[in-house]
Parts: structure tokens; sequence; C-alpha cells
């Protein structure tokens, strides 16, 4: 007898319920889900939200938008794979990466205007995160991107039905966090970074959720 051949799984094989195809289906692009990101609150509980539940709720934070953007990156073909940016004095701020014609793009939800989308234009990863080093920093205006970490591709093995996950997803966070992360910076050449400008600074903090900001 022949034997049928499986089908291999793959990212659109998710079990969305019928809402949640809707609204992917309107995410075509990295820049619609980058909107989307925009268009919902920053949520500023201490939560892992699931992608379903962050289209559930319409709030995310860094990690929970960064969860929700790789899993619309897969359903139209990118893989699902995250960055983590470590700061010091400050919260690390969490990526969703793509590439088009071999350039790097991120998406991103942040508390702060400077955080979030960049265009698919760096060569390297090392690129794509001094992009954001200017924009980068905490209530008092210091500098503090310091590290990126390696490519974190989020796998059914990471956590399985992480997209469709019902708890918190705490662990993909600590595991991302123990990825291992590259400086950025010389050595020493923290302690001469001047403070940003108050105009920079103010604009950075345009419309953040007061109670989401990391007090240094």
């Amino acid at each position: 007898m022949r034997k049928t051949r499986r089908r291999a799984r793959t990212d659109r094989d998710t079990p969305w319920n019928p809402a949640e195809r809707r609204l992917l289906a309107r995410l075509r692009s990295p820049e619609a889900i980058q909107a989307f990101l925009d268009g919902i609150p920053y949520n500023d509980e201490k939560t892992c939200r699931s992608p379903r539940r962050v289209m559930r709720d319409k709030k995310a934070h860094c990690f929970e938008g960064a969860l929700f953007a790789a899993a619309a990156l897969a359903q139209i073909g990118h893989p699902p794979v995250l960055l983590d940016l470590g700061a010091v004095r400050d919260d690390d701020h969490v990526l969703a990466i793509f590439r088009q014609k071999g350039a790097y793009g991120a998406l991103g939800k942040s508390n702060f205007t400077g955080l979030r989308y960049r265009a698919p234009v760096y060569r390297s990863l090392r690129e794509l995160a001094m992009s954001y080093f200017d924009d980068y920093f905490n209530t008092l205006g210091e500098r503090t991107l310091r590290s990126y970490s390696r490519r974190f591709r989020l796998t059914e093995r990471v956590h399985s039905g992480w997209r469709t996950a019902e708890e918190d997803l705490d662990d993909i966070g600590d595991r991302l966090t123990a990825q291992r992360h590259f400086p950025l910076l010389a050595p020493g050449a923290a302690r001469t970074l001047a403070r940003v400008d108050p105009r920079l600074l103010e604009s950075g903090l345009l419309g953040a959720n007061a109670k989401g900001l990391y007090r240094p």
C-alpha cells in the first residue's frame, strides 16, 4: 500500500480562532504589523501575554509586542525570531526581526517613540542594534543601550503552543535573556557618554504610559 506523505506543519496551521484569523489577514506586511502595535495601549502590568492574549486584550508591552509581531511575521512567511537589546539602569528591549533582500529590519512595541520600527536596510544585527543607540535612554536622559543578543528563533520546542497560550510566557523571556549578548561599546566608552538633549528626551517620551516607565 502506498503511504501518504504527511504534510509538514507550518505557521499557518496555528489554531487561530476566526476573529484572530480576520485580524491577522489584515496584517500583510511588516509595516501593517507595526501599525497594529502602535495602535494599542502600552501594557504596564507584570505579564507575559501570548500573541492570542495580545489580540484579545488589545494591549502589550515590549516583550508581548515582540511575541505578537513574531507570530504575525510568521503568518506572512518570515521565521519568528526575537532579538534582545541589553541595557543598564533601564529595561531591556525585545524586537521581532525580519529580513528582506538580505537586510535586517525590526518591529517593536515601546513606551519610547524611537524604539519601534526599523526599515530593512541594515546589513548585520550589530548595525540594526546600533540604530537604536541614540534613542535608547532612561527617564533621566542617560544613554543606556549596551549589548544585543544572538538571534532567538521561537519554536514549539522553546515553548509548546506559545502563539495561543493562556499562561504567561516568562520562560521564553528567561531563555532570551540567557542568550549570549555582544557588547556595542568599546571598553570605557560608557563613562564619556553625555545625557541626551532635553528636547530628544521630551520627544522620546511623547505619549508614554508613566506607570510602565523604568525608574532609575
